[in-house]
């Protein structure tokens, strides 16, 4: 975070940009559909959108609207004075006036900002982005992989689930054989740079790209066992000086 200031970094950041980056090298079917990035929030109500949809800012990680009709009906959007969250609602409870609150106070929130100096954030403009949701024929949100990638190898994958309810993280490594395809694409997403953490998702029937992050958690995330830090950290041979 401190040393590595190449604009790949920005391009991986980009919720928005790292779209036509992955599409470079993966293809564009990996791809969750776009309905539009907006610059406003009131431009969501002009979209032909489904009943489901997702809405996340590209400037930032770890905040997303998920819009479907299995979501509780009694959820409501967050108040706008703690809007860096993941939330689910009902299209029927999608409250036009508590959205637009929520995504201008994404808009006017710099990422970069604050005790994580998450360099690449403060580059990329402000922006909405509204994905196809990705649910399973239950309606289930799907886990959450996420591939850490050292020098174009992973070494560690991580599986979250309960996005929007009791949240785990779970560790493995890289050796589940029903995972092989997904650490390829992630291993081809990653040669570009030192290390990146690829995140996508396996539906019933196509992998789907989420988004890259160079700086998982800021860098803050503790370990149990702290043993864990060197573990990770011993994939990772930083350069001298980055080009």
């Amino acid at each position: 975070m401190l040393r590595d200031h190449r604009p790949v970094l920005v391009t991986m950041a980009d919720k928005a940009a790292v779209r036509d980056y992955a599409a470079s090298v993966i293809g564009a079917e990996f791809l969750p559909q776009s309905y539009g990035v907006l610059t406003d929030p009131a431009q969501l109500w002009t979209l032909d959108l489904p009943a489901s949809f997702v809405v996340k800012p590209t400037h930032g990680s770890g905040a997303v609207i998920a819009v479907h009709p299995d979501a509780p009906p009694e959820r409501r959007l967050p108040q706008p004075d703690h809007p860096w969250v993941c939330a689910e609602v009902h299209p029927s409870a999608l409250d036009r006036s508590a959205f637009e609150a929520l995504a201008s106070a994404w808009l006017g929130r710099l990422h970069g900002s604050g005790p994580n100096h998450e360099w690449a954030y403060s580059f990329v403009p402000p922006r909405l982005l509204v994905e196809e949701f990705l649910g399973g024929a239950d309606g289930a949100i799907p886990h959450d992989y996420k591939f850490f990638v050292f020098h174009g190898r992973c070494r560690y994958v991580q599986v979250d689930t309960g996005r929007f309810g009791p949240h785990t993280q779970d560790f493995f490594l890289p050796t589940w054989e029903r995972l092989t395809d997904m650490i390829a694409i992630a291993e081809r997403l990653g040669r570009d740079t030192d290390f990146v953490r690829v995140d996508l998702y396996a539906l019933d029937d196509r992998i789907v790209f989420g988004e890259m992050t160079n700086y998982p958690a800021g860098g803050n995330s503790p370990f149990f066992p702290a043993s864990f830090n060197a573990e990770f950290g011993s994939h990772w041979t930083v350069p001298a000086r980055y080009r």
